[in-house]
C-alpha cells in the first residue's frame, strides 16, 4: 500500500493529475484524490505508513524467546509434577519471566503468536500390553458387549417412526 502511495507521489511530482494517477495504478479516483490532498500539504512523507495500527506487543522479541525455551524444557523442569503445560502453567510461567500479566484463557493468543500449538496429550496408559489388548477385544469384548434386542412390530396405537 504504501508503495503504491509513493507511485502516486512521483506521478504528483510530474504534474500528473489524480483522476490520471488513478488509472495508473488501479485505484479509486477518490483515494488518489486523498492522497494528492496529503501530498499537497505535507510531501512524500504525508503518504508514508504511520505503522501497524492497534496496541503495541506486551512482550519484546527477546522476552518471547526466553518464554520459548522455558517451554521447551518441561514442565518438571519449573517445578510440576508432570509435563503437561495447561494455560494457567504457561500464565504463571509469563508472569515470572517477565512480570507481565496475562489471563489463562488468553495465553493461547502469546501461544500462537510464537508459532506453538495446542497439543492434547494422548490418554493411553505408558504400561499398556498393545498384544493383551487385542485379545481381550477378541475374545473378552464380544461376550460382554450387549446385542442389540429385535424390535417388536409396532402396535396400533403407537406413532409413526419420525
Amino acid at each position: 500500500m504504501e508503495e503504491r502511495r509513493l507511485k502516486a507521489c512521483a506521478l504528483f511530482q510530474k504534474d500528473i493529475c489524480p483522476a490520471e494517477v488513478a488509472r495508473r495504478l488501479g485505484v479509486r479516483r477518490q483515494s488518489a484524490h486523498d492522497w494528492f490532498q496529503k501530498w499537497k500539504t505535507g510531501g512524500a512523507s504525508a503518504l508514508r505508513s504511520r505503522g501497524s495500527a492497534g496496541r503495541k506487543p506486551r512482550l519484546s522479541a527477546a522476552q518471547k524467546e526466553q518464554i520459548a525455551q522455558a517451554l521447551v524444557q518441561g514442565a518438571a523442569a519449573h517445578g510440576y509434577d508432570n509435563e503437561l503445560w495447561t494455560l494457567p502453567r504457561v500464565a504463571q510461567l509469563v508472569r515470572e519471566l517477565t512480570g507481565v500479566r496475562y489471563h489463562p484463557g488468553h495465553v493461547w493468543h502469546l501461544l500462537r503468536s510464537m508459532g506453538m500449538s495446542c497439543q492434547k496429550p494422548e490418554r493411553r496408559a505408558v504400561e499398556q500390553d498393545p498384544e493383551k489388548v487385542r485379545r481381550w477385544k477378541r475374545y473378552q469384548w464380544p461376550a460382554i458387549k450387549k446385542k442389540p434386542v429385535a424390535r417388536a412390530e409396532p402396535s396400533s396405537s403407537s406413532t409413526k417412526a419420525g
